[in-house]
């Protein structure tokens, strides 16, 4: 093999190598929940994640669709894209 081809095989391999580096940066970790955010106004009636306002516990105790203190995990960056008949959601606590 002559100089110049083994430099050019090493040169291609490093990159490749850099090239894989740079992906499995950006891919989640095996057994990694994606990120997700809390998103307000958006469940329906008894399905929300959490936090559902006074004369409520928790998960599955909203008492109306798209109640403005009740929230749900969905994916970060979606919140507030998500259109209801109620308005867009929110990543914090509306005003009934």
């Amino acid at each position: 093999m002559t100089t110049c081809t083994t430099r050019t095989l090493s040169a291609l391999a490093l990159a490749a190598l850099a090239s894989g580096a740079a992906l499995a940066q950006n891919m989640p970790a095996e057994g990694a929940k994606p990120a997700t955010e809390k998103c307000y106004g958006v469940s329906l009636a008894g399905k929300n994640d959490c936090a559902a306002g006074p004369g409520t516990t928790c998960a599955g105790t909203s008492k109306m669709d798209y109640q403005s203190n009740a929230w749900k995990l969905v994916p970060a960056g979606t919140c507030t894209s998500i259109k209801t008949p109620k308005g867009m959601g929110s990543l914090t606590p509306m005003k009934s």
